[in-house]
């Protein structure tokens, strides 16, 4: 089990030295009296308790109010429960949220120490984050997206933590309580509704009556429980009936559907800065953005001409999609990963702590509105399996579209690497392992994709799968994927672009299939912080470039990637103080930025 590192070494000394120097003199202060000593220690553990109790009465606060969340951490003791989405239960979760913030921020710095600053600040941002979701961003009224993963039902169906008679018991307590929580979300929605929100509740809400029409009666049908078996019938219908409904209720206020689906460049901003900590003004970011896409474009081009010269970039993207895996998706997925664990292995990039693996499954259908996505146990479970899900293409496509989704050999690698190894799964194998159970529990967006967008790059510098101009070639496709993805955001969340704009560019710049860039663009509208790949690796990258600076060796790279996994999943901007020292802050440079720094930093 790796040891959770909340503050680094540099950061002790530099403390010691701050609290140990006068600018005023420099004579040595006096030393401290005994009894003074004392009670200084006492107050200093008094508040270390105090902090550590009120983070568990958090936690377990939040179970109680999020019982899915809490069971796909491995509580089952709230298996089958569904949150309280009426009116009064989501000013309930507001107030309490409130009340929690207030607790925290009455710590003060010079109550705690370094360790106990962090964990608050940890804390303070996740809470910030949850307000903005559920009272500034508006989600709760018009979003169907904002309900979908709390109400997913994989983990009684997918996942052996128990016995199959003692899942299909809290499978059926959840069917149960379905109806009244899906009536909850129709009320709260605020007509008339976006197009692509209408689209994403359609194809969620109807994809769950297909999966429990289709799927589950299978899945379940060797228990031998008359009671339960017939508790199961009842409640299979009633929840069909009620996620049909839902779908249908929603289908049928397409006719009166909007496109006014943008936060606005204030509440963009304010989603930023409450849940990951970054408050750079918006025209720097979409600066930053523009470089990254220049820089990957240039380095498709330089690929291109070796691997398919005189070619246009989208012929040459269109060689390296035509090369496709053998079987479909998921079998070349599954072919990849061993290679890509061993990989890791042989070149010693980063510490795999523990012997689990991951599967690669097709999606179910009530997720399929992204290309993969993968399923990992929580921190309260043991020797279970995750499983990386592939969607297939809409079958409602093109023959035409429905070949071209399924990514080539190269750029289904780097899916893979971001997936599984060292992308999302061995993230979350360090996660699940740190000391603090908080870090274990709460991952942030930019930290989970930006290290599995970051492990894309830094896998092909490595050399991985002899990166030959092909495999860059899928490298760098996805890359510019989570390029348009972060231009698309803020373009159409504060700049008043639209989602034909939004395809087009993800055609163009990304080069992707029409299908891919259909769902690339919609998803821009209800999944605004889908920018947090590109920032986080590129936060990543920086902290990676300034610690590796100050912390040089044969072994830097393994030791950084090993001490930033360390600690949970805070926003990146905690983790960079703890790593470096000084304020907490969003660093990342333009590619000119950052060629200018190397030119002065070499004088």
């Amino acid at each position: 089990m790796r040891p959770f590192r909340p503050v680094t070494l540099s950061a002790v000394v530099a403390a010691v030295l701050l609290a140990g120097c006068s600018p005023q003199t420099s004579a040595p202060a006096p030393s401290t009296p005994p009894a003074a000593a004392s009670t200084a220690r006492v107050a200093a553990s008094d508040h270390r308790a105090a902090l550590a109790s009120a983070v568990d009465g958090f936690i377990n606060g939040y179970f109680q109010r999020n019982p899915v969340f809490a069971a796909n951490a491995g509580k089952h003791a709230f298996d089958g429960q569904l949150p309280d989405y009426s009116p009064d239960g989501l000013k309930a979760m507001a107030a309490w949220l409130h009340a929690q913030r207030n607790a925290f921020a009455a710590f003060t710095d010079d109550q705690l120490d370094a360790q106990g600053r962090f964990q608050r600040d940890y804390v303070l941002a996740v809470i910030d984050g949850q307000l903005f979701w559920l009272e500034d961003s508006g989600a709760p009224y018009s979003n169907p997206a904002y309900y979908t993963d709390a109400l997913s039902p994989s983990m009684y169906v997918t996942r052996p933590y128990a016995p199959l008679a003692q899942r299909m018991a809290a499978f059926v307590s959840y069917e149960e309580a379905l109806p009244r929580a899906l009536a909850q979300i129709k009320g709260n929605l605020k007509l008339p509704l976006p197009a692509s929100y209408i689209d994403v509740g359609v194809n969620s809400f109807g994809g769950y009556a297909s999966f429990f029409k289709t799927d589950v009666p299978g899945i379940f049908a060797s228990v031998k429980d008359d009671a339960l078996q017939a508790r199961f019938k009842a409640s299979n219908a009633a929840a069909i009936k009620a996620a049909r409904d839902l779908a249908d209720w929603l289908k049928a206020q397409k006719p009166h559907a909007t496109q006014a689906f943008a936060l606005g460049a204030e509440k963009f901003s304010k989603m930023l800065q409450a849940t990951e900590r970054v408050d750079l003004p918006l025209d720097r970011l979409e600066a930053i953005g523009e470089s990254d896409l220049k820089r990957n474009l240039a380095a498709l081009q330089a690929a291109c001409n070796q691997f398919a010269p005189g070619k246009s970039l989208k012929a040459c993207v269109a060689k390296e999609s035509a090369d496709k895996p053998a079987g479909g998706a998921v079998e070349g997925a599954r072919k990849q990963l061993a290679s890509l664990r061993q990989f890791i292995v042989d070149k010693d990039l980063v510490s795999i702590p523990g012997t689990e693996q991951a599967k690669a499954e097709q999606a179910p259908p009530f997720n399929r509105w992204n290309f993969a996505y993968i399923e990992i146990p929580g921190p309260y479970e043991n020797n279970l399996p995750s499983v990386y899900y592939i969607a297939p293409p809409d079958p409602s496509w093109s023959k035409a579209d429905q070949a071209a989704y399924v990514p080539g050999k190269a750029a289904l690698l780097f899916v893979s690497a971001h997936e599984v190894w060292p992308g999302h799964f061995l993230q979350f194998l360090h996660a699940n392992r740190a000391h603090w159970k908080f870090g274990q529990l709460f991952v942030g967006y930019a930290f989970a994709e930006g290290w599995a967008h970051y492990t894309e790059e830094m896998m092909f510098d490595a050399g991985v799968d002899g990166a030959t101009p092909e495999v860059h070639i899928g490298q760098l496709t996805n890359a510019l994927l989570r390029d348009v993805r972060y231009l698309s955001a803020i373009g159409l969340h504060t700049g008043g672009m639209t989602v034909g704009q939004s395809e087009q560019m993800f055609r163009d710049d990304a080069f992707q299939d029409p299908g891919n860039a259909r769902q690339q663009a919609a998803r821009g509208t209800y999944d605004p912080a889908y920018l947090n790949y590109t920032l986080g690796k590129l936060m990543i990258m920086q902290l990676r470039q300034d610690w590796i600076a100050a912390h040089p060796g044969p072994n830097a790279l393994k030791a950084f990637h090993d001490q930033f996994l360390s600690y949970g999943g805070p926003p990146i901007p905690l983790v960079r103080q703890q790593m470096l020292g000084g304020k907490v802050e969003a660093k990342l440079w333009t590619q000119g930025e950052a060629a200018n720094a190397g030119t002065a930093a070499a004088k």
